[in-house]
């Protein structure tokens, strides 16, 4: 084996790579919601440098939430960190649109249709789409906290369904626990807190109360 196959390169986030990336097959992936109706799945590309993945979330009306279901397209560079995000969300009443994008030196622009809007928050390099659970492994994969045991605060780009709001929140992400096959990332936002079991990608398999992979 060459050894420049097997080297890897620390990146200033904290995370590793490999000095030559692996082609990978797309793969499908579905969750269930198991607090909900809801089904998520997700068509994705990942490597050790990159993920780009398209999805849906479908919802059925439970109790005060209207049904309603999102698409979206996302992609992450080289460095692990969101570069864009298209998503599009549909009710009985209305379809709404939001792009969200951010360039290599942090700033975030946001386009619902209505101008654009340029910030940095507060330099957060990962996204997080209400009820879905392919975002939460964003930071897991980036921070190799499925590989690697570590703690990170962290700020996170929220956007709420199906309204398409987007606010800054604080979560944290915590390796509780290492194997091969599966590992468990605790995930803490306010008072929510779960620990989440996650696959050897660091792709999510169950998070308990939310979704689980069928």
């Amino acid at each position: 084996m060459n050894v420049s196959d097997t080297t890897e390169r620390v990146l200033s986030d904290g995370g590793t790579r490999s000095a030559s990336t692996p082609s990978r097959r797309p793969r499908v992936l579905t969750w269930q919601g198991v607090d909900a109706p809801r089904l998520e799945s997700v068509r994705l590309l990942l490597s050790d440098n990159r993920l780009r993945a398209s999805g849906r979330l479908v919802a059925a009306a439970h109790e005060d939430a209207e049904a309603h279901s999102a698409s979206f397209e996302l992609s992450v560079n080289e460095s692990r960190g969101v570069s864009r995000l298209l998503l599009r969300s549909t009710t009985a009443e209305f379809e709404r649109q939001i792009s969200l994008s951010r360039s290599e030196d942090g700033i975030w622009l946001v386009d619902s249709g209505k101008g654009a809007e340029r910030t940095d928050f507060d330099g957060a390099l990962d996204l997080d789409v209400q009820n879905t659970v392919l975002f939460n492994a964003l930071p897991v994969h980036r921070l190799g906290l499925h590989h690697t045991a570590g703690e990170h605060d962290l700020p996170v780009v929220y956007v709420t369904l199906p309204d398409l709001s987007v606010r800054l929140l604080r979560q944290t992400y915590r390796t509780v626990s290492v194997g091969d096959q599966e590992s468990v990332v605790n995930y803490t936002r306010g008072s929510v807190t779960e620990d989440i079991t996650v696959d050897a990608d660091g792709l999510v398999l169950d998070y308990p109360g939310l979704s689980r992979r069928v």
